[in-house]
């Protein structure tokens, strides 16, 4: 018996494999993603902030009016407290990610860097479920529509593509309550996820929760698009060695993932500031995704495209990178698992016979 288990290992180990079915996928993607989050939320916390900024308008120049009196220019505003009564924002903007957390750690306290965490928690498991495991049923239902055998770094791309679009059906309504939680602002507005989601529903309707769906797709489908092609080139232009060990495997993983996470970050980013604005837009129109950024160019600049990029590279890069290790171990886990339970009902069986 023992000498029988030695062709299943093999099969196992080789280089083509079938796809995991879609149950393990699901709980690889949801370890994956809920110790990426677990880990790196302080950051999106940094980033929603920043983007939530309003630049003053290119053109706005403050007004000298009689007396000596000025205008208020678009950076302007009043002081707020927080429910415990401390000064909340002073109306100087966040500079940098070091002083962003310094300053929500100073006025409103260690826990609020996690303020909002609830809602991705919840959703970050079938999450990163649904991205990994439509990432491989796209790549199985295009390798079968068009026999391939295997896809390139484009159709790897394209695959990806669809499984961020794919995933952002299921994440906005998610989206849009942390990023009304993550709001300075909104300290004295919602005490927390039930009555941020409460107050949405009764005020603004429940159709609101699905606010910012077109910038939603557009921002995970770049992003997702992007990962698995630069996931899929860089492993393709450096294949891994038979005799690699685990640890120079989990390196290799973790280079392809904070590559893929880094040039995904510099894809989606536009999309990403206009999905902040409109889901912390409280009424007017909304306007499409494109109309939005061309909008958000012309009256704050290019830099305005990239609020938050700092944040979101920290994040998205090392935590792509996490996400796939955590991903691709846990799955190795689930396929070893699966070989053992199966070597063993075949033992059961042949002992019965």
């Amino acid at each position: 018996m023992a000498t029988s288990t030695i062709p299943t290992t093999s099969t196992t180990t080789s280089t083509k494999r079938a796809p995991l079915p879609f149950a393990y996928q699901f709980l690889a993607g949801s370890i994956a993603g809920v110790t990426e989050i677990a880990c790196m939320y302080p950051l999106d916390l940094v980033k929603t902030r920043f983007q939530l900024q309003v630049n003053p308008p290119l053109s706005k120049v403050p007004l000298v009016q009689p007396h000596g009196t000025t205008t208020p220019s678009a950076t302007t505003s009043t002081t707020t407290t927080t429910a415990k009564g401390h000064p909340l924002a002073a109306p100087r903007p966040y500079t940098s990610i070091l002083g962003c957390l310094q300053r929500v750690i100073r006025r409103e306290g260690v826990l609020h860097l996690y303020r909002g965490i609830l809602p991705p928690l919840i959703a970050e498991a079938p999450k990163r479920a649904i991205k990994f495991g439509a990432n491989e049923q796209w790549g199985f239902v295009l390798k079968k529509l068009f026999s391939l055998d295997r896809l390139t770094a484009l159709q790897a791309g394209f695959v990806g593509y669809m499984a961020g679009a794919t995933e952002a059906f299921f994440i906005t309504p998610f989206e849009l309550v942390k990023v009304r939680l993550q709001d300075r602002g909104s300290l004295k507005l919602y005490t927390g996820t039930v009555d941020c989601m409460r107050k949405v529903a009764s005020e603004e309707g429940v159709l609101t929760f699905y606010h910012g769906l077109e910038a939603t797709i557009w921002r995970h489908a770049t992003w997702s698009g992007m990962y698995f092609m630069t996931v899929h080139g860089f492993r393709t232009a450096f294949p891994e060695r038979s005799t690699a060990s685990k640890e120079e495997s989990m390196m290799r993983n973790f280079v392809a993932g904070t590559l893929g996470g880094v040039l995904g970050t510099l894809v989606n980013t536009p999309f990403d500031v206009v999905k902040s604005r409109i889901q912390n837009q409280h009424a007017g129109p909304i306007g499409y995704v494109f109309s939005r950024v061309a909008r958000l160019y012309r009256q704050e600049g290019f830099r305005a495209l990239y609020k938050g990029l700092a944040p979101k590279l920290v994040r998205l890069g090392p935590g792509g990178g996490l996400l796939l290790v955590v991903f691709d171990r846990t799955s190795e886990l689930l396929r070893s698992f699966i070989s053992e339970d199966t070597n063993n009902n075949k033992s059961a069986v042949t002992a019965i016979l």
